[in-house]
């Protein structure tokens, strides 16, 4: 794809795939769930013709990259260690660029609290920074605020969403998650978790059926489980971040969100966007962008707009 080129890099005990063009100042792209490095496709060519190095691994778990079996090998540590390798093998630990979407920003917002001398700048698309609780575990938390057909809660037991997924097939429940663009909390109904006809969906002018196959036969390849593992992880990152609790995010950030975004119209999300709780968290926190009629993949469905904004942010630090 346009230049492109492919290799794997040995990081952390796991071999992962990385996807890179263009030479200059490194900038990371970290994927969410259910995506891959395919994800970044148009940041990458962009970005390389603005005179920066574009770098985008299919993260542990997905795609062409190991995915360890067992759920405790997908903890914040553990992702993070990825990164803080991959950039190690990049350029010798020199700070990079950070840009991440949903899950890729979990793990970016981690690697900023864990390691901020690696990070000159992020971009976080989609997800905000989400402080520790000191006493509540996450998913109890989300279960009694949210209840069991809550997403994350559903995807806690190993096997059930596997064979769910199995049932519909990869291709239509990744064009379901997609192009769904329902406000609010995502549940998954036990009954028709993914709807009655997701491959009737009409794809979006963003997202082609090209594009569909390429996600589609990685995931009918690799499967769903290194992915779901992240949130199987969840309070085992709890569990071993208490030291963090309370801790700031200290590298310069800005958020870029669409108004129709499911975590931006979560209860509580805007408020603490807006409200103050975010930059009190995020001392550096610049700017929140929130981008109109635009739902939670927005670096593909408004690339001209996301690839402006990381361009102009990232300018104000180059060296």
């Amino acid at each position: 794809m346009e230049g492109i080129e492919h290799r794997m890099v040995s990081v952390n005990g796991i071999n992962m795939h990385v996807a890179e063009k263009g030479q200059g100042p490194t900038v990371l792209l970290l994927h969410g769930f259910p995506e891959l490095w395919y994800t970044w496709r148009h940041q990458i060519v962009a970005l390389a013709a603005l005179g920066y190095r574009a770098v985008a691994p299919d993260l542990r778990g997905f795609g062409d990259s190991d995915a360890p079996p067992d759920a405790p090998s997908y903890s914040c540590l553990h992702v993070a260690g990825d990164i803080v390798a991959l950039i190690e093998s990049l350029g010798g630990g020199e700070p990079v660029f950070l840009v991440a979407h949903d899950w890729g920003a979990m793990v970016a917002w981690y690697l900023c609290l864990f390691r901020p001398d690696l990070v000159k700048a992020f971009v976080s698309l989609t997800v905000p920074f989400r402080p520790r609780h000191a006493t509540v575990k996450p998913i109890a938390g989300m279960r009694a605020f949210f209840g069991e057909e809550y997403y994350m809660c559903r995807f806690q037991e190993v096997g059930k969403v596997e064979s769910e997924i199995a049932e519909y097939g990869a291709e239509a429940v990744i064009k379901k998650i997609l192009t769904d663009r329902t406000p609010g909390p995502p549940r998954l109904p036990k009954e028709k978790p993914f709807g009655p006809d997701p491959k009737s969906i009409k794809l979006p002018q963003w997202f082609t059926e090209e594009d569909l196959k390429y996600y589609a036969d990685k995931y009918e390849q690799k499967g769903f489980t290194g992915g779901l593992n992240y949130y199987r992880a969840l309070d085992l990152n709890w569990e071993v971040t208490g030291a963090w609790t309370g801790a700031k995010v200290r590298v310069p950030v800005k958020f870029m969100v669409g108004d129709l975004d499911m975590v931006y119209t979560t209860p509580g999300v805007k408020e603490y966007v807006h409200g103050g709780g975010f930059k009190k968290d995020v001392p550096l926190l610049e700017e929140c962008v929130v981008v109109e009629d635009t739902g939670h993949f927005i670096n593909q469905e408004r690339p001209h707009e996301v690839n402006a904004c990381l361009h102009q942010f990232f300018t104000k630090f180059a060296a």
